[in-house]
């Protein structure tokens, strides 16, 4: 296997320091030529030192001064500002992206990198959620493979594997169920941030591990693997398996399912993603069927948490309806995050900007552009941001 050149797009993030980790164990197949991160200069500074890329972007233009002088010693490339994340990720200078910049944002690099006929390792689920078609429509014309990082994406990509012409019957997204399963209302209205960021099984970011307590996550990923294995909204359900051993599940015509199956690891995905189509051994941890021994499945309770409703309306709703919703929920977690409303209050804003902004059926990449900016200001403005 020749090896890999990687641009890690977020890689002072929960994936992109994993995705080092990966790298860092199998330097003959992998090499880092770009690393990017948003504010976080003094991580990407240290991952740069021990990776030698061949170019860091620091997202934040004030920082700008302060990279380039702690790599003034090196050969390594320094670029700052958004502007610079788009035309770095147009570049002919690596094979593989790794697309690991948190919402929104991440959208244009993985364009650019698509428009390249890149490899896009997708670890960034709202560029589907906000503009599926086009993505999905880019990858397609150029040839550029996207291989999804996601754990329940991965495994349902992995089930898929030698099934092409094997037409799914639908696919089974196993959710955590998150750190308040089985709660009521009458308790998540009193949650409070450190109590939300606390995940029984993954260790990620802020903003998805908020998500995944308000089962937003669950309703983005939905809305991600419509694109992704190009299915129907009435294909795809959600079930809540609290052990998190098994991954995801594709049910095919004739009634048989696969599962893909775990210890929860994000490294094992990324690892996938990067070496595809080979598995390359890791010394990850195994899952023992003596413990847990029971694996348990119940259906979500979407009376409580309403963001997966919402979400699947949105859904099923198509359109710029997936792009209204994210831009929403980015601001009600960043409000939640930052101690401004309250846990119940992320649905209720989701919901009011949903009915507030207007429904395009079609858009254009600039009117998705024009949604997000909408749907934004709308939702900050129900909290005075």
């Amino acid at each position: 296997m020749t090896q890999k050149r990687i641009a890690i797009f977020g890689s002072t993030g929960s994936i992109g320091k994993q995705a080092l980790e990966v790298i860092d164990a199998n330097r003959d197949k992998f090499s880092v030529e770009v690393l990017t991160a948003h504010t976080n200069d003094e991580l990407l500074v240290q991952q740069a030192l021990k990776f030698n890329p061949n170019i860091v972007v620091i997202g934040d233009d004030k920082k700008y001064s302060k990279v380039k002088e702690a790599l003034s010693k090196t050969d390594i490339k320094v670029f700052a500002g958004e502007d610079s994340l788009d035309d770095v990720a147009a570049m002919d200078c690596y094979d593989v992206m790794i697309a690991a910049i948190v919402g929104f944002a991440g959208l244009k690099p993985t364009l650019n990198a698509l428009e390249n006929g890149k490899t896009v390792a997708l670890a960034n689920k709202e560029t589907l959620v906000v503009a599926g078609d086009i993505v999905m429509k880019k990858s397609a014309e150029n040839r550029a493979p996207i291989i999804p990082v996601d754990s329940e994406h991965s495994a349902i990509f992995q089930c898929l594997v030698g099934e092409s012409r094997n037409p799914i019957e639908k696919i089974i997204l196993t959710a955590s169920g998150g750190p308040f399963l089985g709660k009521k209302p009458n308790f998540l209205v009193n949650v409070k941030r450190d109590h939300a960021l606390q995940h029984p099984n993954w260790a990620m970011g802020a903003k998805i591990t908020i998500d995944s307590a308000t089962l937003m996550n669950k309703g983005l990923e939905m809305i991600e693997a419509k694109w992704l294995f190009n299915l129907k909204p009435e294909q795809i359900q959600v079930i809540v398996h609290p052990q998190s051993i098994i991954h995801s599940m594709v049910q095919f015509e004739d009634g048989s399912i696969k599962a893909q199956m775990g210890l929860p690891d994000m490294k094992l995905p990324i690892q996938y993603a990067l070496a595809f189509p080979n598995r390359i051994a890791a010394k990850f941890p195994r899952y023992d069927f003596k413990k847990p021994n029971t694996l348990t499945f119940e259906p979500p309770d979407v009376k409580t948490f309403r963001n997966l409703t919402l979400a699947t309306d949105a859904l099923n709703k198509g359109g710029n309806m997936p792009c209204i919703l994210n831009a929403a929920n980015e601001i009600a977690v960043f409000a939640f995050l930052r101690n401004r409303i309250g846990f119940l209050d992320i649905t209720e804003m989701v919901e009011r900007t949903m009915s507030k902004i207007k429904f395009i059926e079609k858009p254009t990449l600039d009117e998705y552009f024009e949604s997000d900016g909408e749907a934004r200001q709308f939702a900050a403005s129900l909290i005075q941001l």
